[in-house]
């Protein structure tokens, strides 16, 4: 029978274990999945009705376990050395299995120096600072045979030119989902819609032109939101302009929770490469 699973994933894509006493580390005990609400109610009459409800910040605790010292700085270094971390939780669910992920800090790892049986116990605090969410990916590739083609959706095939292409997903999240996009240069002024339902409700377009080996970036993650260009130095170079975005324009595109969204892709000219990923949050898994 398959188990849940935990991980730390870094900003590299490097991931430290959490299954595995003898190498890294094992979380056991772990408390605060699940999520939780302060809420103000006003007393009418001898009923109270509630008019604020706020979602806290979660807080998860656990014990961190492993066999000798050296795993145990090697976990301290790990988290260290980390500009960011994610959470990795997989879950086996009766009909399939599926990866969440949350972004945190750890807070706190305890060191008491007591030991049984080798394995060194520390309580570990890790300071959530999103919802969990699931990563959905779709990748457009013009010249892939069709042994490369690799993605969870479907391109719209209703686009005959390659200068377009769209998706249609259905969040079923708890909240907006958020997406992030890159698509590969050579392009010219890409427009990004958004039609929920089959109504067109935002357009965002970007007066730019990308160059081959570069890339065009945009992302509508709280926290994380940005439009930049990869160089092909491997250096980013800011976007966020007057001369780029409308500011007037809602530039921040989420798809609504439970109805039938499509997102368009299109360009002056041919997209020959890009890759979309849609972050589905909730609050608990």
């Amino acid at each position: 029978m398959e188990v849940r699973k935990f991980g730390l994933i870094n900003e590299k894509g490097e991931e430290y274990s959490l299954m595995d006493i003898e190498n890294y580390g094992l979380l056991t005990e772990p408390q605060g999945l699940g999520f939780e609400y302060s809420i103000d109610y006003e007393k009418i009459g001898n009923m109270f009705v509630e008019n604020k409800r706020t979602l806290n910040q979660n807080v998860i605790t656990g014990t961190y376990n492993t066999i000798g010292y050296e795993n145990y700085y090697k976990f301290v270094n790990f988290i260290e050395q980390s500009v960011s971390l994610r959470l990795h939780y997989v879950i086996p669910y009766e009909n399939n299995r599926v990866e969440y992920y949350r972004d945190v800090v750890v807070s706190s790892l305890d060191k008491s120096e007591i030991q049984l049986n080798g394995v060194i116990s520390e309580s570990i605090q890790i300071e959530c600072k999103s919802l969990w969410y699931s990563i959905n990916e779709a990748n457009y590739i013009i010249q892939a045979r069709e042994d490369e083609i690799r993605w969870n959706f479907k391109w719209d095939s209703r686009f005959v030119s390659y200068s377009g292409r769209s998706l249609n997903y259905i969040n079923k999240g708890h909240v907006e989902a958020s997406i992030q996009l890159v698509i590969d240069g050579e392009v010219v002024n890409p427009v990004l819609t958004l039609y929920v339902e089959g109504t067109e409700v935002q357009r965002i377009p970007f007066t730019c032109t990308i160059n081959e080996y570069e890339k065009f970036m945009y992302s509508s993650k709280d926290g994380d939101s940005y439009v930049k260009r990869r160089n092909t130095d491997g250096t980013y170079t800011d976007l966020y302009n007057l001369t780029v975005l409308e500011f007037n324009n809602n530039n921040i595109l989420k798809l609504p929770v439970g109805k039938n969204s499509e997102i368009r892709i299109t360009a002056d000219d041919d997209i020959s490469k890009a890759t979309l990923q849609v972050f589905t949050y909730y609050k608990a898994v």
